[in-house]
This record gives structure tokens, sequence and C-alpha cells, in this order.
């Protein structure tokens, strides 16, 4: 089992600027695509923004050139910088990892992290 844990949420003013984590441990981190999803309340899960195993990256429209996904599998963690922070980003912000790739449609999902809570406010 791969376990993940994200971290980062938290309160943040519109316009600034947020980096989450998704840390894994259990299983060998390198061998898998991790995506980060986004639920808000009244909305169904989103599939914001991917990174395959070999370092190449997917975004959804909605996030295009905010957010920025990355990984150091020297840490085993995946990071999701978020700049330019609106109201319609806050929500829960989960990671997700597959062997290889994670569609955003989360279709091919294996493991689920807790989810970490941002909020955007001022």
């Amino acid at each position: 089992q791969l376990q993940l844990v994200e971290s980062g949420g938290g309160l943040v003013q519109p316009g600034g600027s947020l980096r989450l984590s998704c840390t894994g441990s259990g299983l060998p981190f390198d061998l898998f695509g991790v995506g980060w999803f986004r639920q808000v309340p009244g909305k169904e899960r989103e599939g914001i923004a991917s990174i395959r195993n070999s370092g190449g990256t997917e975004y959804s429209d909605s996030v295009q050139g905010r957010f920025t996904i990355s990984r150091d599998d020297a840490k085993n963690t995946v990071y999701m910088q978020i700049n330019s922070l609106e109201a319609e980003d806050a929500g829960v912000y989960y990671c997700a990892a597959s062997a290889v790739v994670v569609s955003l449609d989360s279709a091919n999902v294996q493991y689920w992290g807790r989810g970490t809570h941002v909020t955007v406010s001022s």
C-alpha cells in the first residue's frame, strides 16, 4: 500500500500564494504518477494537475498558468505551487497516485490521500 499525506493548506488572502505537499510512503514513490484533485462545496471532485513518474505534467484548463506541479523523488514528495489565489480556489485538495500516471478524471487512481483544506478569504 502507498500512503499519501497532504500538507500545506490553510487560510490565504485573495491574490496570495500557497504550496501544497503530498508525501508518500510504503512503496517506491518514483514508480507512481501523482495527481491533485480539488473538491469545493456543492461540486464534484475535479482533477486539476497530474505529474507522471517520468516528470511529464498535465493541467486542467481551470488552473493552467496559475498552478505548477512538481516532484522531488528524493523526498517522496509532490508539490503544487498555487499563485494568484481566487475565492473559487477554496476547497479540499487531495493528492492521488497510480502507476506511471494519474488520469485527471480519476478513473485509474489507486491511492488517495485524506486531503488538506484551503480557505481563501480577506
